[in-house]
């Protein structure tokens, strides 16, 4: 098996917050699978990070060279602008939001080499369209989970 991945997300949320969903194509070689799944209530910012976060634990092997394609410009430019080198440094001061789902994705980070690419979404790309499918399937699906970390979010009604 090839040490190279390829990974598509995409994530989405009806009324942001509402219920959401994430879609992920993982590649290599000949090889390919899909993953979604849908939450009750979460953001559409959650549901892009969960996307990568569900891509990279479903990898089996480390030390794995992944490109991550994302049309999602608040996950893309966190990892290659170097935001969540900051936000990790400052224990996400200022209220950054969604510090357990980043924790999570960085902890991952450190197990593969990893380059982001941004992808504009609903447009002419195969895997990120199927990525959507994928997405907003899931969040209109009836074995919604719940998204614990934003329901424990500070100030969080719901």
């Amino acid at each position: 098996m090839s040490k190279e991945v390829t990974i598509y997300t995409d994530g989405s949320a009806r009324g942001n917050p509402g219920p959401g969903g994430y879609g992920v194509i993982l590649m290599s070689g000949p090889h390919r699978k899909e993953l979604s799944q849908g939450y009750k209530h979460t953001t559409n910012n959650r549901m892009e990070l969960m996307a990568v976060i569900a891509g990279l634990k479903a990898l089996k092997k480390e030390g794995m060279q992944v490109t991550i394609y994302s049309d999602s410009q608040y996950v893309v430019k966190a990892w290659e602008e170097g935001w969540l080198q900051t936000w990790i440094k400052t224990n996400f001061k200022g209220g950054k939001k969604n510090p357990d789902l980043w924790k999570e994705f960085y902890e991952l980070s450190k197990k593969h080499r990893l380059k982001f690419k941004w992808v504009k979404g609903h447009a002419d790309n195969p895997f990120n369209n199927r990525c959507d499918e994928l997405a907003t399937a899931a969040a209109d699906g009836s074995d919604l989970l719940p998204d614990t970390g934003f329901e424990n979010q500070k100030g969080n009604l719901f």
